[in-house]
């Protein structure tokens, strides 16, 4: 076993905080204070799966041993067989095994498993790059379906020519938010345009950005300080919409940590016809400004110690090119290319993102030095 005592000594360095954390997690006191006590839950988690693989690691390494002892020592022919498969099953488990613990040990982004709020705006290429933006827009709804993930419209601005200058939405699921923060960035399409006469292939893009959405004890918020005013929406909706006022616009000043000064920020939130729902929609989403803002700066420390590119939370880098005449996707960060662009615009796009996942926790084992 020695050769492997390194895996098995970090494993065993964590047997004592995961024993310390389920007695933690039952006292009366802990559990009074939500913070701590959600924070202690998901480390019991995922010290528990730790605990698991352990357990398992410890058998194959033992597995190994035995088998080992009874081809050495063994007279019968039929237990030395039996012996030779199992030796083989648990030398082909170990290496999986290993890398299994080894990606468990390097700790997750604490916000990879919260709902995210993804945005999408149109940017170069005028009435095109509003139509891409929906595109896009379509792109992560069928992606959202096929995950069993809730996606809601908080606000839209549609584009003169159809789909939308700007869409932000919420989306809700398991892990969701360490799933598509691969996707913020610039997103680049090459193809004839609809509002093209002369048949010439335009560049325009779009650019998405998704952010973790923050729980309500994540940001301090002095609900007393916000002012709202109601309005009636507009819009299609039959009567109710446009006499009743069921859209909501807060102003809140909050003061940035990182520069000092007061900021006023503005929110309107319109798409359900139901004022107290409008309001909660509208406190969310200040929620996740706030706590985007302050946690700015915590994405750039980690962008300016990660070597990678693959989720450095840059909004601005170029990351995918979408090639209509070639029927072609680029991914720029891993060199990842691919010809079914139709079917990856129909919400396939597992395949690109379970790659930018195995690129990056590469790059996570080679920090950690694992």
């Amino acid at each position: 076993m020695a050769e492997n005592n390194t895996i098995l000594e970090k494993l065993d360095g964590l047997v004592a905080r995961f024993e310390e954390v389920s007695t933690l997690i039952t006292d009366p006191a802990v559990i009074a204070d939500q913070k701590r006590y959600v924070k202690l839950t998901k480390e019991y988690k995922e010290l528990g799966d730790l605990m698991e693989a352990r357990k398992e690691y410890i058998q194959v390494l033992n597995g190994i041993e035995e088998a080992k002892e009874i081809i050495a020592n063994e007279d019968d022919a039929e237990m030395r067989d039996m012996a030779r498969e199992e030796l083989d099953t648990c030398q082909s488990r170990l290496p999986e095994l290993e890398e299994q613990i080894k990606l468990l040990l390097v700790p997750a982004d604490p916000q990879d498993s919260r709902n995210a709020i993804l945005e999408i705006r149109g940017g170069t290429g005028g009435d095109e790059a509003a139509i891409f933006a929906g595109d896009l827009f379509r792109m992560y709804s069928k992606y959202c379906d096929i995950k069993g993930w809730k996606i809601e419209v908080s606000s839209a601005n549609e584009g003169a020519a159809g789909g939308f200058k700007e869409i932000i939405c919420s989306v809700t699921g398991e892990g969701v938010y360490g799933i598509l923060k691969y996707e913020s960035g610039v997103h680049r399409v090459q193809r004839v345009p609809a509002t093209e006469t002369q048949g010439r292939v335009h560049t325009s893009a779009a650019s998405v950005a998704v952010l973790p959405e923050a729980e309500e004890f994540d940001v301090v918020i002095n609900e007393g300080e916000i002012k709202w005013d109601t309005f009636r929406s507009g819009g299609a909706g039959g009567q109710n919409v446009n006499k009743v006022e069921s859209g909501v616009r807060l102003r809140y000043n909050w003061k940035n940590p990182l520069t000092g000064t007061v900021e006023e920020i503005l929110i309107e939130c319109t798409e359900t016809r139901d004022q107290p729902k409008n309001k909660e929609r509208a406190l969310s989403r200040l929620r996740t400004f706030i706590y985007d803002k302050e946690h700015q700066k915590y994405i750039d420390d980690i962008a300016s110690k990660r070597k990678t590119m693959v989720s450095t939370g840059d909004r601005s880098a170029k990351i995918r090119t979408y090639n209509y005449p070639q029927g072609r996707i680029t991914d720029h960060r891993i060199n990842y290319t691919i010809y079914n662009l139709a079917a990856f615009m129909d919400g396939e796009i597992q395949d690109c993102i379970d790659h930018l996942i195995v690129a990056e926790n590469a790059e996570r084992l080679k920090e950690s030095e694992l």
